[in-house]
């Protein structure tokens, strides 16, 4: 295998680890908790794992002895920098309770524990792996662990290799499903532990206790790099408006975040779209705004960030999305009769007058992506609408309206972009690979110490890695009911841009600037070697979150 200079040199990189988790090591329980909504309802449904103390980690003079155990890894949901430490850090944690200890990856997400697919991870396997990027020492899958024949089917893998913990490395709704299965066979006393680990690269899987996901620091640096290098592109030639779509369906971190880097012109937050009940001509009207002005100055450039799930929090557009949904489901065979031509109209005169109005005013290709791509449950596919393509457009017959009235004098030209992929398996930043190898290893100390339904934990992040605290919070703790396909079911709250957090004040006090002069900032490749203050940064959300 054929091997980079760089990842030649990141293989030999040791990641840091907190104090308390490099010696001997006690677990100190905290406070019990409770959910953060609907208690009595998630009470109900993890009578066994509910309401448990939080979990601190300190250092111990007692040296304690383990016997060997075999514990089961699944990568779950989509690729995120740092799942393969979070892997070698647990891998390294085990050997270190009890050298006989064993690790066994199950193939392509929570898919392989049904389908009995699975390797023994060993050292030769592992030290290929530290600090890359990817999810591919085992693959990943979305497959979702809800059917009691699902829990089974995992059980007697499970028990057939005598693994008595299974760590679940994922986002909110895999982190769910590793709650479900953890009270599963905590009720049916099958004796296997199950631990989880957060990574999103959305960011969206926050709290107190987990105070960022691993993989969002590397993948904004990495799409930071990008923009940076498109606004000094922007900059050089003066003469392209670049919309570029972020990958963050659920919410508006990463744009956010890379707004904080690379200070664009315009960067829009989809939590504050939907507090301010804001239309699409709302923001199309706010951007032309801000083009027509910097035109005024004679600059017919700048750069526009834009969430990738921003169409679901326009109130008028969810609406008009909810309406299309109902009304497709319910007309599906009339509808596949209606010439292709002619489709458009027909929906606007079935849909009811402020939907039909809204769907009648969208370039034809979004009102196409609206109408005919559904996912297998019937439902728009949002991250197909292209956003970035659908603001430029409607700005531009804005502006052209406006020159008709003597309101603008610019020239409008626009270049499209959406990051996504790009970020998800890059080679992950120090603090990333720090971090997440600290989650697997305390995801082993949570493991000896006995501990089901928890989520590894380490926080106090923008201190230097030796002052991290590591520890276990209980999964319900996270967890509130919500409308999942019709039915109530429990899940872990999103986390969402808060618009009375530090980050978003920052950005809410700088964009002004931001719009009118181009005051950008080219953050350049992740940085590994070179002086700390470059290569050890945690992201500028962290930062502030956690500002004095």
């Amino acid at each position: 295998m054929t091997k980079s200079a760089l990842q030649i040199a990141r293989a030999a990189y040791q990641p840091k680890l907190p104090k308390a988790l490099k010696g001997h090591v006690k677990a100190v329980a905290g406070a019990a908790t409770q959910s953060v909504a609907d208690q009595e309802a998630i009470q109900k449904l993890f009578p066994n794992t509910y309401g448990m103390p939080l979990i601190k980690f300190e250092e111990s003079s007692e040296a304690t002895s383990f016997p060997a155990m075999n514990v089961g890894v699944i990568l779950s949901g989509g690729q995120a920098p740092g799942g393969h430490n979070v892997i070698s850090g647990l891998f390294d944690g085990i050997k270190k309770l009890n050298p006989e200890s064993r690790l066994y990856g199950f193939l392509m997400g929570p898919g392989g524990l049904v389908d009995h697919k699975y390797m023994e991870l060993t050292a030769d396997i592992i030290d290929e792996y530290r600090n890359t990027g990817g999810f591919d020492i085992i693959g990943s899958g979305r497959t979702k662990l809800e059917k009691e024949d699902q829990f089974e089917k995992g059980y007697e893998i499970l028990k057939e290799l005598g693994i008595k913990a299974l760590v679940i490395i994922g986002g909110d709704d895999s982190n769910t499903n590793a709650c479900v299965l953890a009270e599963y066979y905590a009720a049916k006393n099958y004796g296997i532990q199950v631990i989880g680990c957060p990574k999103t690269i959305d960011g969206d899987l926050k709290n107190d206790m987990i105070e960022t996901s691993g993989g969002f620091d590397t993948a904004c640096k990495t799409y930071a790099e990008v923009i940076g290098n498109i606004q000094r592109d922007c900059n050089s030639a003066r003469k392209y408006w670049h919309f570029i779509k972020l990958m963050g369906r659920s919410a508006s971190h990463i744009a956010l975040e890379c707004a904080l880097q690379v200070q664009p012109n315009i960067c829009i937050v989809s939590e504050e779209v939907e507090a301010k009940d804001m239309s699409l001509d709302d923001i199309v009207t706010n951007i032309a705004k801000v083009v027509a002005d910097r035109a005024a100055q004679g600059n017919n450039f700048g750069t526009v960030l834009i969430p990738e799930g921003l169409v679901e929090f326009i109130p008028a557009m969810k609406r008009l999305i909810a309406e299309l949904n109902d009304f497709l489901a319910a007309n599906a065979e009339e509808f596949a009769q209606v010439k292709r031509s002619e489709q458009r109209n027909y929906i606007i005169r079935k849909l009811s007058p402020e939907n039909s109005a809204i769907y009648a005013s969208l370039p034809e290709g979004v009102a196409r992506q609206l109408s005919l791509d559904r996912d297998p449950h019937g439902n728009v596919q949002v991250s197909l609408i292209e956003t970035e393509k659908l603001l430029s457009e409607m700005v531009g017959a804005k502006l052209a309206q406006w020159k008709e009235e003597g309101k603008y004098v610019g020239k409008f030209a626009a270049q499209h972009h959406f990051f996504g992929y790009e970020g998800r398996c890059a080679a992950p930043s120090n603090f990333d690979a720090d971090y997440c190898y600290s989650l697997g290893y305390t995801a082993a100390a949570l493991i000896a110490n006995g501990k089901t339904g928890y989520m590894s934990s380490v926080r106090n992040t923008t201190a230097p890695a030796e002052e991290w605290i590591a520890g276990g919070v209980p999964i319900t703790m996270m967890m509130n009911m919500e409308r999942r396909h019709g039915e109530m079911k429990p899940v872990i709250q999103k986390a969402l841009v808060k618009l009375d957090g530090k980050p978003f004040a920052y950005f809410a006090e700088h964009r002004g600037h931001w719009a009118m002069s181009t005051d950008y900032v080219y953050p350049g490749p992740i940085q590994y070697f070179g002086p700390s203050e470059v290569c050890d940064q945690p992201t500028k959300t962290l930062q502030l979150e956690q500002s004095k």
